[in-house]
């Protein structure tokens, strides 16, 4: 299973390396060279030593074999050199493309994989993933396969020009050098697939620590978080351990085979030069031969191992593609025409999870241009249907239709492209204000953020702080209050302007005054537009051409402001007990006369 998955790995590299198949071609062939220039080394150095074992008489200078040797030595340096560097494009390229293949793809996933996800393992999943692929091209393509041609080349050489014995233990000392690297390194990826674990769990221990550092604070749970911490490292340290002692273990065995072998060699060789059947040449030939080959044979024990552990941590990046994208475009998707959206939501059924409903049989329709407020208790399903209208999910049954259209039959990029939201929550990135406002319409001019800035009741406020619109907000929008990230959000929404509004609990970070500045900018926005407001401060809703009141994932009553009202029913009492907040909250010394709430202890 395991071979399959990483045979699986390094195919799929395959495309990304054909790419620039000239390059391949040329850094091969340059590889080839590279390794019959150093084979040929110890070749020419055997007939100098012989030409300069002469007796006195007889002796000359081989002044053009020292020559030849060194563009040899220059030959198998220069050549790798060269490979490394046409080689290098191919390596990087597939470095980048993989890479964004995978930051692709995490966004195309759903909502449904974000909202469970690990955002500091997935992270570091993704870093160790790309390092391990330039591992893997640079060490297995001019590591493995050319030490397994020198090997091949010399094994030649000694059987033409040799006893068989030479090749023999040389064959016998590499297959037990590899039985015993793959023996104990398929033990010791245990190791490395722990360490792996720990550290990507304790990556996303800490960033989701560090994101939460004010609740930290609020809490004194400094000491709790370095405890939880340092539990994911004492597993990683351990394992880490173990991973380096059994790494020793490994080394002195391969030293152990390596020194047996050319102990072996050197016997026979000298052998052969006593019996007068090779000359001192010969000798220096063999004793050249082995030490080239000691190097790259104790290096790719290291190589493998490593390999390995990149085909690990690679195989970690690309399960990421294999997450089922469980929003998917049609084949036949069109886009979406939204010229004058007219939203319906026709008898639909949803759920999270087949065993928690949401949504019961939800229908109403807003008409294009008008103006439709939900409001209802928290977890009533207000805001699923702003989730499910961007189509974060699919419906389990039923339709949301858009101009007739529904929406799993046109393009999510169309779908997204015509509907604007202002959320409860907003979350801005850690750049510059005008960055977060720009976010609506990137290709946007200066003064059209700036007008939205002023439509959104912030372009002073921004004009006020030292860098202005250049100033960084922080991360997650941190160094914002919660009203100025809100505001920036409306003006991003306003820069965008698109044909249909949502509003989230839009203003629910707004003190009354700057709420009731908004709502009027809001109502200006909204107008000849299609709008769906959440809310939960009714107040805020009055004037909506219809009001749903939802329970339960169900709307259990329908109509304008007066009607709901005159019904005397839910949206009544509702309303009733937010007014009766509103008065106690601007005459906090009479709440003891509402005999309707609990007494507030003065003492």
């Amino acid at each position: 299973m395991t071979a399959r998955k990483n045979l699986k790995t390094i195919f799929t590299l395959l495309p990304y390396l054909w790419e620039f198949k000239v390059r391949v071609v040329l850094a091969l062939s340059l590889l080839v060279l590279a390794k019959l220039a150093n084979v040929s080394v110890p070749l020419v150095l055997k007939e100098i030593v012989d030409s300069l074992n002469q007796p006195q008489a007889m002796l000359t200078l081989p002044a053009f074999l020292l020559f030849g040797y060194g563009l040899l030595r220059l030959g198998s340096t220069l050549f790798g050199e060269l490979r490394d560097a046409v080689f290098a494009k191919v390596t990087q390229r597939a470095i980048r493309r993989v890479a964004n293949q995978v930051f692709t793809h995490l966004h195309a996933l759903s909502l449904r994989f974000h909202l469970e996800r690990q955002t500091g393992g997935v992270s570091r999943d993704i870093e160790r993933g790309t390092r391990g692929i330039s591992f893997l091209l640079n060490f297995m393509l001019f590591n493995i396969l050319p030490t397994m041609l020198e090997i091949g080349l010399v094994m030649a050489i000694l059987v033409n020009q040799y006893d068989i014995a030479f090749a023999a233990v040389i064959l016998i000392t590499l297959l037990a050098y590899i039985i015993l690297t793959l023996v104990v390194t398929e033990w010791r990826m245990i190791f490395r697939r722990t360490m792996n674990t720990m550290d990507s769990k304790a990556n996303t221990q800490a960033i989701d620590s560090l994101l939460n550092y004010e609740t930290v604070k609020y809490f004194g749970n400094e000491a709790w978080e370095s405890k939880r911490y340092d539990e994911h490292l004492q597993t990683w340290e351990k394992a880490a351990i173990r991973n380096q002692t059994s790494l020793a273990a490994l080394n002195s065995g391969q030293s152990v085979i390596i020194a047996v072998g050319i102990t072996l060699l050197m016997f026979l060789a000298a052998d052969h030069v006593i019996h007068g059947t090779m000359t001192i040449g010969d000798l220096v030939l063999v004793n050249t031969y082995l030490l080239q080959l000691y190097m790259p044979l104790h290096f790719l024990g290291f190589v493998y191992r490593e390999i390995k552990h990149s085909l690990a941590d690679m195989e970690r990046m690309f399960s990421l593609l294999d997450e089922n994208r469980e929003i998917r475009d049609k084949p036949d998707a069109r886009k979406l025409d939204a010229l004058n959206p007219a939203i319906r939501f026709d008898h639909v059924n949803f759920s999270y999870d087949t065993n928690r409903q949401i949504l019961f049989d939800v229908s109403f329709e807003i008409r294009s241009g008008q103006t439709i407020a939900v409001v209802g208790q928290s977890g009533s399903g207000k805001s699923t249907l702003a989730r499910l209208l961007f189509r974060f999910y699919d419906i389990q049954s039923g339709s949301i239709r858009i101009d007739d259209q529904d929406i799993r039959d046109v393009t999510q990029q169309s779908l997204r492209a015509a509907m604007g939201i202002v959320p409860q929550d907003t979350v801005l990135f850690n750049d510059s204000i005008y960055y977060n406002i720009a976010y609506g319409r990137p290709n946007a001019s200066p003064d059209e953020i700036y007008a939205a800035a002023k439509s959104a009741q912030i372009h002073d406020f921004i004009k006020s702080l030292p860098d202005q619109y250049e100033t960084i907000v922080g991360e997650r929008g941190l160094k914002l209050s919660g009203g100025e990230k809100q505001r920036v959000a409306i003006a991003r929404t306003i820069l965008k302007n698109p044909a249909i509004l949502i509003f989230d609990e839009a203003t629910s970070a707004l003190d009354s005054n700057s709420e009731k500045q908004i709502q009027t900018e809001l109502k200006r926005i909204a107008e000849n537009r299609t709008t769906l407001i959440i809310a939960h401060r009714l107040s805020t809703v009055a004037d909506a051409d219809q009001i749903l009141v939802m329970e339960k994932g169900r709307i259990i009553e329908r109509g304008r402001h007066t009607q709901l009202l005159a019904a005397n029913r839910t949206y009544a009492h509702m309303w009733a007990l937010q007014q009766r907040r509103q008065t106690i909250s601007a005459n906090p010394d009479n709440d003891w006369q509402t005999p309707s709430l609990p007494s507030v202890d003065k003492s």
